[in-house]
C-alpha cells in the first residue's frame, strides 16, 4: 500500500493509505493480519483454533449503543449462538462508506443464517463523538444492525487495531478467523462468512443454504493506482499538503494564492483561522485550489450556519459531473458535519478544483478522492 499521510488523533499515530483506508500505529501492539481463513475445508477443533487464532477481546465501555433497542450489546453473548462480524469504521471516512453497501447486502442476507454485525465508530473527528450525528449517518446510510461508538478508542486499542475501515470475522467459538483492512476483498470476506456460518449451521445441528456471491447496489468502484492525490487535511495538526502558509501553527493566517499551483498541494487564499482539525474562513470571498488526479473529490466539513461553496474546475463550471452535493448553479451548501460530495467525474485525470467560499464560517477538515 502507499503511504499517503502522517498525523496524530489522541495519542494515536495515523498514516492514510491509497484507496485502502488508514494505518494508524498506537501505543499496544497490533497483532498479525490473518487476512486469509483456513486453507483447509475441515472444521477445525477449538483446541487447533487456540494455536492458529486470538480470541476475540470484549467490546471496552462504548460511550453509547445505537440500533440495540436501548440495551447494551457484548460480543460474548454471541458466543456458541452466532457468527459475530466486528466492523471498525467512522462516518466521515470515504473509505469506509465504499464498504457500507456489501455490510448492509451482508447483514440482510446472512442474519437469518446467525450472522451478527456489530458496527464500531471510533471517530476520526471530535464531531463524530457526538451520538446524534452518528445515529443520523446511520440511519440515512440505511444502517440496521447495532452500533457502539467507541469515542475513547477503547475497542480499537482492544483488537490491537490499525486501520479504518477493519472488518473481523468472530466464529462460534469466539475466535478470529479472519480479518481484513480497508476496503476489497469482498469475495474473499463473504467466502469467509459463509464458512464461519457453515461451521456454526453443523454444530447446531442447522440447514445452511448455499449462496453464492452478493452484488450489492450502490457500490462505487474505485478503480487501482486511478486515485493518485493523497488525503489533505486542512487543521495545523496535520496540514503538511498546505502550499502558501504556515505548516504546523495554530490561529490566523491571511493567504495571497499564487499564480502557479504545484499538484497535491493545498492553496488558501484570504483569513484563515487554523485549528488542529480543521481550517475556518474568517473573510468573505475565502478561496481554495487544487490540482488533485482522481475522478472524485470529497469535502469534510461543517458551518454554524449555513455557508455556500461555490465549484468550479479547470475554470469551468461542473455541469453532469458535479457531485451529489453540488446543485445545477455549481454551489454546494455547507450545515451539517459531514462529508460532501463535489464531483463525480466521468474518468480518472488531472484537474485543478476552485472553491469560492461566499461567507465567513466554514469548517474544512479535509479533501478526501475517488
Amino acid at each position: 500500500m502507499t503511504i499517503r499521510a502522517e498525523y496524530v488523533i489522541g495519542g494515536v499515530l495515523v498514516i492514510a493509505l491509497a484507496a485502502g483506508g488508514f494505518l494508524a500505529w498506537g501505543a499496544l501492539p497490533a497483532r498479525e493480519d490473518t487476512e486469509n481463513g483456513p486453507t483447509e475445508q475441515r472444521t477445525l477443533s477449538v483446541a487447533e483454533k487456540n494455536v492458529r487464532y486470538q480470541k476475540a477481546p470484549e467490546l471496552v465501555s462504548p460511550d453509547g449503543y445505537i440500533n440495540s433497542g436501548g440495551r447494551p450489546i457484548t460480543i460474548g453473548e454471541f458466543k456458541g449462538k452466532n457468527v459475530v462480524l466486528i466492523d471498525i469504521w467512522t462516518y466521515s471516512c470515504i473509505n469506509c462508506q465504499r464498504t457500507l453497501p456489501y455490510l448492509k447486502t451482508w447483514y440482510e442476507t446472512y442474519e437469518k443464517d446467525g450472522l451478527v454485525i456489530i458496527g464500531v465508530h471510533t471517530p476520526e473527528f471530535a464531531f463524530e463523538k457526538v451520538q446524534a450525528n452518528v445515529e443520523k449517518a446511520a440511519k440515512e446510510f440505511g444502517l440496521a444492525y447495532p452500533i457502539v461508538l467507541d469515542n475513547e478508542y477503547r475497542t480499537w486499542n482492544a483488537f490491537g487495531n490499525r486501520y479504518w475501515p477493519r472488518k473481523y470475522l468472530i466464529d462460534i467459538d469466539g475466535y478470529i478467523v479472519y480479518d481484513h483492512a480497508g476496503e476489497g476483498a469482498y469475495e474473499e470476506t463473504e467466502s469467509a462468512i459463509q464458512r464461519a456460518l457453515a461451521e456454526r449451521a453443523a454444530r447446531l445441528g442447522m440447514d445452511m443454504p448455499s449462496r453464492g456471491v452478493s452484488k450489492p447496489s450502490g457500490v462505487v468502484e474505485v478503480a487501482p493506482g486511478g486515485v493518485r492525490s493523497p488525503e489533505v487535511y486542512f487543521g495545523s495538526a496535520r496540514n503538511e499538503y498546505l502550499g502558501n502558509g504556515a505548516r504546523s501553527v495554530p490561529g490566523p493566517q491571511t493567504l495571497a494564492l499564487p499564480e502557479t499551483l504545484s499538484g497535491n498541494t493545498l492553496y488558501l487564499g484570504g483569513a484563515w483561522n487554523f485549528d488542529p482539525e480543521y481550517a475556518e474562513n474568517v473573510s468573505k470571498g475565502a478561496q481554495m485550489r487544487f490540482i488533485y488526479s482522481a475522478k472524485n473529490v470529497y469535502l469534510v466539513a461543517s458551518a454554524p450556519s449555513p455557508v455556500v461553496l461555490t465549484i468550479t474546475r479547470d475554470g469551468k463550471p461542473l455541469g453532469a459531473e458535479r457531485g451529489a452535493d453540488v446543485n445545477e448553479e455549481g454551489e454546494v451548501t455547507v450545515l451539517e458535519d459531514r462529508l460532501y460530495s463535489l464531483i463525480e467525474g466521468a474518468g480518472y485525470g488531472a484537474h485543478v478544483i476552485e472553491i469560492r467560499v461566499e461567507t465567513p464560517g466554514l469548517k474544512a477538515y479535509t479533501f478526501t478522492f475517488g
